[in-house]
């Protein structure tokens, strides 16, 4: 009779460190999504006072949804599904604290003054990005070829920035991408052959030729 009452305590021994190892992970989960708003909110200058209501001094359930901009999963958990902050006048680059924000899919910063490089590791931070929209800033050098990593992204919109060199091939093989805007830029070289557009502009790149514009010379 003594087998079956260790096998139960052992169960249970189990079963109790499964559920701390689980709650330990869940807070620091939550803190990562914490850290990424502070570390967005300390790297950008906003004059406007839109990011006045990012207060980190109440740690209550869902505190972070009730942020300006900020859509969680949902109002009982501080897990961050999207950043929606368009047309704000905020400036500064995008820091690496995004990196702490690993669960959004939507990503908008479009008509702000954000300036400086698109990361090359964004895709790396954020893997399961559907929607980027960093279209109307100041972002400038070339669209990184590690945009091709963003294996869930179905809309990509990068109009009317500074950015210049040739549009990555590796953009041309995202299997779900259905929108895409290059528009208004410094862009040159031949089109990669994109399939599955729906809704696509590259106008505006006095250098870009193929694909839907002028034919390379």
């Amino acid at each position: 009779m003594a087998k079956p009452t260790i096998f139960l305590h052992v169960t249970h021994l189990f079963l109790s460190f499964s559920g701390v190892l689980h709650n330990v992970t869940a807070v620091a989960v939550v803190e990562d999504d914490i850290r990424c708003l502070q570390g967005l909110k300390n790297s950008l200058t906003d004059p406007n006072g839109y990011l006045n209501s990012w207060n980190f001094l109440n740690y209550s359930t869902g505190f972070i949804c009730k942020f300006v901009g900020v859509n969680c999963w949902n109002d009982r958990e501080n897990r961050v599904l999207g950043l929606t902050l368009p047309s704000m006048d905020l400036s500064g680059q995008l820091p690496d604290a995004l990196k702490y924000c690993s669960s959004v899919t939507t990503l908008d910063l479009s008509g702000n003054r954000f300036s400086g490089p698109i990361p090359s590791e964004i895709c790396s931070w954020i893997p399961f990005l559907v929607s980027l929209d960093l279209s109307n800033n100041r972002f400038s050098g070339s669209i990184p070829a590690e945009l091709g990593n963003c294996t869930y992204l179905n809309k990509l919109v990068l109009n009317n920035n500074k950015l210049s060199g040739n549009i990555p091939p590796a953009i041309s093989c995202l299997r779900r991408l259905k929108v895409l805007s290059l528009a208004n830029n410094n862009l040159s070289g031949s089109i990669p052959p994109f399939s599955g557009l729906s809704d696509f502009e590259f106008r505006g790149n006095r250098h870009l030729c193929g694909w839907r514009l002028a034919k390379c010379g």
